[in-house]
């Protein structure tokens, strides 16, 4: 029985669990942890196409309104992936709770995964329904297929690492609310989700360069239309390289039990 449940030293049941629980935990409540999202997505899509006149602008050649939904969807996808996680963790450790994940016997691998896996789900979900959504309103489809995927999915991955180690770091949801609102939102809105990085002052040039979430918008922006600001091999190393730092610290703290087992 034991054996069954361990392939290769990895422990299948727990992990499964903890995906499941993390999973559940945001299905539960899923009009306001997937629709909400989804609505002020579609919101931000409407209140724009509004105040600057819709598909009559244009961005790079492309209607601004197609140039825009990429962005919006992106961001949808890393902020839920980075609420997910920090939020669970947070939970957690507030609620005193954090002893059913630190008791079985799961290693520190297993619970990053278990984590990040549930941010991720979340982050893909409301990123699909808002891709359904402003892809109805603004007729942006699916352009490159890998590249679509790619680029999503390691922009969920990288936020939900962040997010959990934010949640591993703070003592207090406002610690969390400080690294929203101070790192993930100003980065996100910096990144060229509702304009052209090419507009702005050449300084701005350099800034971008250091912003992984530009790489995202940027790279999923080329998955839906086909154009992109930087090339793309150097948005997937940048993302890789954040993806593998954020892992290893994860797993760096959790192996210490860093603010978890104290």
């Amino acid at each position: 029985m034991q054996e069954a449940r361990y392939i290769q030293g990895i422990n299948r049941i727990g992990l499964w669990t903890l995906i499941r629980r993390e999973c559940g935990r945001f299905l539960h409540v899923y009009m306001q942890t997937l629709m909400a999202p989804v609505v002020t997505s579609v919101l931000f899509y409407v209140v724009f196409s509004l105040a600057f006149g819709g598909n009559d602008r244009e961005i790079e050649g492309l209607p601004y309104m197609q140039f825009l939904a990429p962005g919006l969807v992106m961001m949808g996808v890393v902020q839920n992936a980075f609420a997910n996680t920090s939020s669970s963790i947070m939970i957690s450790k507030i609620q005193g709770n954090i002893v059913d994940v630190l008791m079985p016997p799961l290693s520190a691998a297993e619970m990053a995964a278990g984590f990040i896996v549930g941010g991720i789900v979340r982050g893909l979900l409301v990123g699909f329904a808002s891709y359904l959504a402003l892809g109805v309103l603004s007729g942006a489809w699916m352009a490159h297929a890998p590249a679509f995927i790619f680029f999503a999915l390691q922009g969920a991955l990288l936020m939900s690492a962040v997010g959990l180690a934010g949640g591993i770091w703070a003592d207090r949801f406002d610690n969390i609310a400080a690294v929203t609102n101070f790192v993930v939102t100003p980065l996100a809105f910096l990144s060229g989700t509702f304009y052209s990085v090419r507009q702005l002052p050449e300084i701005w040039h350099y800034v971008a360069a250091f912003n992984p979430f530009f790489y995202m918008i940027d790279g999923f922006r080329y998955g839906v239309l086909g154009f992109s600001e930087t090339n793309l091999l150097t948005g997937a190393a940048v993302l890789t390289f954040c993806n593998v730092a954020a892992l290893w610290g994860v797993y760096a703290m959790l192996r210490r039990g860093y603010k978890i087992k104290s």
